[in-house]
C-alpha cells in the first residue's frame, strides 16, 4: 500500500483531532496502579496484511518456501539462508486483534516492529519492495491510531545504496520512529564499513536503531531443547553490540541511539572480559577507552524475564537506560509488562514509570 500526499493530509488531519481530543485513556485509567505515564512496549511484533501478501504472491518467485498452518495462518517455511520457520499469526497481522490483546495487557502504545524472516534474504530489488510495503503500512496504521501505534523502519540492508534510498524515503512518514535492523546482514556483522552510510543517516535523521536478532549462527548445535531462542537469540545480541563497539561504530557516530533486545543478551556480562581484552589483544589496540564505557549508549529492555537479574542491569546501566520492551506476542515475550516491572526489587515509583513509559517516549521522541 502506498500513501498519497492527499491520504496523508487527510489522515494527518484526522489524527491531530484525535490526538486533541484525547482518544485514548491515559496509562493510569488502563492500569488501575496510579502511573502517571504511558504503559509503551517498544519491542511489539506485527506482520502487515501488505506484506503477508506479497510474501504469498511473489515470496517463492523470489526463494520462500511459503506454506499454512491447520489454523490458515500464513507460514514462510524457509528462506535462503535458513530453514527456520516463521508463523505470519493472525493476531500478528489484524489490527483489530493486536489492540485487543494490547488493551487485555494494559499497553497504551506499541512501537511496531517485524520480526523473521525480515527481507535481508531477498533480492535485492524484492527486499526494496517488502520494506517499502512495511513501511507505508506502518505509517497508516499509525495515522489510524496515532496514539497506540509507531513503526520502526525496514531497510533492505543487503543492497547498503538501496537501504539509504529507502531511509530517505521511509524517514518522512508519519509516526517512524527508530530502524528495525537485524543483528547481523546475511552473516555480515553489524560494524563493516559498507553499512556506515546507513548509519550516518540515521544519526543525522535522528533516528535510533533497534537492534533484532535474526536467525542466530551456531542454528545446527543449538536445534534442540528450544536452544535456538534460550541461547542463540542472546548471543546474536551480544555479537551485535561487540561488533558496533570493537567495530568503531559507536565513536564514529557519537550521537547514534541503540537499542538491544533481551536485556542486551550477552554484552552487559561480558564487557569486563572486553576490558581485560582490550588491554591484552593486539588486535584492539585501536580501542580508546574501555568497552564499559560504552554501556549507557545502549538502551536495553526487560526480556530478561527474571527480576533479580533485571535489578542487576538497572544497577549496571543506570535505570534511565532501561525500556519496556517484551518481544509480545512471541513465546518467550513477556505477557505481563507491568507485573513484571513491578516484581523487580527495589524500585521507586518514578523507576517504574521511567521503565513503563518515559525512557521509551524519549527514545522514540514522543514528547
Amino acid at each position: 500500500m502506498t500513501i498519497t500526499r492527499r491520504g496523508f493530509i487527510a489522515a494527518s488531519a484526522a489524527a491531530t483531532g484525535m490526538m486533541l481530543t484525547g482518544c485514548a485513556g491515559s496509562a493510569a485509567e488502563k492500569s488501575g496502579r496510579g502511573y502517571n505515564v504511558r504503559i509503551i512496549d517498544a519491542h511489539a511484533h506485527w506482520y502487515p496484511r501488505e506484506f503477508v501478501t506479497l510474501m504469498e504472491k511473489e515470496g517463492p518467485e523470489n526463494g520462500a518456501r511459503m506454506g499454512k498452518d491447520a489454523a490458515g495462518n500464513a507460514v514462510v517455511q524457509s528462506v535462503p539462508g535458513s530453514t527456520q520457520t516463521s508463523v505470519m499469526r493472525r493476531n500478528m497481522v489484524e489490527v483489530d486483534l493486536i489492540l485487543k490483546e494490547m488493551d487485555e495487557r494494559r499497553v497504551d502504545l506499541y512501537a511496531l516492529s517485524m520480526t523473521n524472516p525480515m527481507v535481508y534474504w531477498a533480492p535485492p530489488q524484492f527486499g526494496l519492495k517488502l520494506s517499502q510495503a512495511v513501511n507505508d503500512a506502518c505509517a497508516a496504521v499509525h495515522l489510524k491510531y496515532p496514539q497506540r501505534f509507531v513503526g520502526t523502519i525496514m531497510l533492505p540492508m543487503q543492497d547498503p545504496k538501496l537501504a539509504v534510498q529507502e531511509l530517505d524515503r521511509a524517514a518522512k512518514l508519519p509516526g517512524m520512529r527508530a530502524i528495525n535492523i537485524g543483528e547481523h546482514v546475511n552473516g555480515k556483522n553489524l560494524h563493516e564499513k559498507e553499512f556506515w552510510p546507513v548509519y550516518e543517516r540515521a544519526e543525522a535523521y535522528g533516528l535510533p536503531l533497534f537492534t533484532h536478532n535474526l536467525y542466530p549462527y551456531g542454528a545446527e548445535r543449538l536445534k534442540d531443547f528450544y536452544m535456538i531462542n534460550v541461547l542463540g537469540n542472546p548471543y546474536e545480541d551480544g555479537v551485535a553490540a561487540m561488533s558496533l563497539v570493537l567495530g568503531g561504530v559507536l565513536d564514529a557516530f557519537p550521537k547514534l541511539d541503540v537499542y538491544l533486545p533481551h536485556g542486551g543478551g550477552t554484552f552487559p556480562w561480558l564487557v569486563g572480559r572486553a576490558d581485560y581484552a582490550i588491554q591484552m589483544s593486539p588486535a584492539l589496540k585501536h580501542m580508546k577507552q574501555p568497552a564499559s564505557a560504552y554501556l549507557r549508549r545502549f538502551h536495553y529492555d526487560i526480556i530478561v524475564l527474571n527480576p533479580q537479574i533485571m535489578r542487576m542491569l538497572i544497577d549496571l546501566v543506570g535505570v534511565e537506560r532501561v525500556v519496556m520492551g517484551t518481544d509480545f506476542p512471541q513465546l518467550m515475550s513477556v505477557k505481563n509488562p507491568i507485573d513484571f516491572v513491578e516484581s523487580v526489587p527495589g524500585l521507586s515509583t518514578r523507576e517504574r514509570e521511567l521503565i513503563l513509559g518515559r525512557n521509551a517516549e524519549r527514545l522514540l521522541k514522543l514528547t
